[in-house]
């Protein structure tokens, strides 16, 4: 048997007889009918409303950062501000139908994520608590924009509307398109207006979810019925001081959660970046809740003690300087072992080892949605 050629460009030239979308038209893209009816609004005005962008009303423009940062930022997190991972529109409508109009910053380009969750939107219907998944958005991942009817409902209720934004790819542009003279109004309201913040890794960005709303923080979001500000920066989570002090600036903070040991780069380093990260986060906010997760258990570990001795490591690290804090008088500072947030089978939990899949992703939400209920006081 001769040896495999990948670079053998007679296969190109061969029938592509396997393409899915030739042998099932669920997996075709065709245009939706009904769009040219609709009038399109933008999402930045009221009555809708923007969760996720702590200083769109400041920039109006869909990024996770200021446009303009105080002090200067690594470079690559500048970047990754503009994937719009945790972004919402939010509202009430009696509109049968609803699309959405999208220009983004760029292609899919991701060899293990989908075009869906790299660049879709996703709507889930329903009030706070009891919201229910519909529809994503399917399209030419070799585009830029895209127009998609996420919904075509039943003709009567008022629905409760909640759309996520893509996770790792930027949005220059969206519409919303509605029946023309339909009602719209503002979405329920939060519990209040504290705002659970998250600051982390790929993995907090939403890296591998099969669509936006599988992202631990969106999941949280419906769980819990506070705005979310999801600051995952794909790997360049890394605890520098400036995106402390920057993070501290976003009003009306109710929980911070640090998830960032994933890029930590090592033990030594992040004994350095996490004491300062907390010293500049409770300097800001004597009194306001800090959560620090730990990193989850990677599928490789099981076949690498020194990785799993890495982990505990850091792991012990982080909680004993929470409970330094406490033993000094911060109640507020609270610790999670990440190594038990995956569950049963975790090695089961991830596309790579590394990155969780949207199994990983509920059970993440789901072993931290009652530890961030209890550090708020919510029922």
């Amino acid at each position: 048997m001769e040896p495999i050629d990948c670079k053998d460009t007679q296969m190109q030239n061969k029938p592509k007889d396997l393409a899915p979308e030739k042998l099932d038209t669920n997996f075709q893209v065709a245009p939706a009918p009904g769009l040219a009816g609709l009038a399109w609004r933008s999402p930045g005005h009221v009555p809708f409303h923007l969760a996720g962008f702590a200083w769109f009303d400041t920039d109006r423009i869909f990024r996770r950062l200021p446009a303009a940062p105080p002090e200067p930022i690594p470079p690559a997190v500048d970047q990754l501000a503009n994937a719009t991972a945790g972004g919402q529109i939010r509202f009430r409508t009696d509109s049968t139908q609803v699309a959405v109009r999208v220009k983004l910053t760029g292609v899919a380009n991701m060899t293990h994520m989908p075009a869906t969750g790299q660049c879709g939107f996703d709507v889930y219907l329903g009030e706070p608590g009891d919201q229910r998944y519909y529809l994503t958005t399917k399209y030419d991942r070799t585009q830029q924009c895209y127009e998609y009817l996420l919904c075509d409902l039943e003709r009567g209720p008022t629905y409760s509307i909640t759309l996520n934004f893509p996770l790792y790819q930027g949005v220059e542009s969206v519409e919303v398109g509605l029946e023309p003279r339909t009602t719209i109004l503002p979405p329920l309201p939060y519990a209040s207006n504290q705002r659970v913040i998250i600051y982390g890794t790929s993995i907090t960005q939403g890296g591998c979810a099969s669509r936006p709303g599988m992202c631990y923080t969106n999941i949280l979001s419906r769980r819990i019925n506070l705005e979310f500000i999801n600051l995952g920066f794909s790997g360049n989570g890394k605890g520098e001081p400036e995106l402390a002090r920057l993070i501290a600036t976003i009003p009306n903070p109710g929980l911070f959660v640090l998830d960032y040991e994933a890029n930590a780069m090592g033990i030594d380093p992040f004994r350095r970046t996490f004491p300062e990260f907390l010293r500049i986060l409770r300097s800001a906010h004597p009194a306001v809740p800090i959560l620090a997760v730990s990193k989850i258990p990677y599928a490789t570990e099981a076949f690498h003690p020194s990785a799993i001795a890495a982990r505990l490591t850091s792991r012990d690290f982080q909680r004993q300087t929470i409970e330094n804090l406490r033993t000094a008088g911060d109640a507020n500072a609270h610790f999670f072992d990440g190594s038990d947030l995956l569950g049963d089978s975790w090695d089961e939990c991830t596309v790579d080892s590394v990155h969780p899949n949207d199994l990983g992703f509920s059970r993440m939400a789901a072993s931290l949605a009652p530890v961030i209920k209890a550090i708020l006081k919510l029922t």
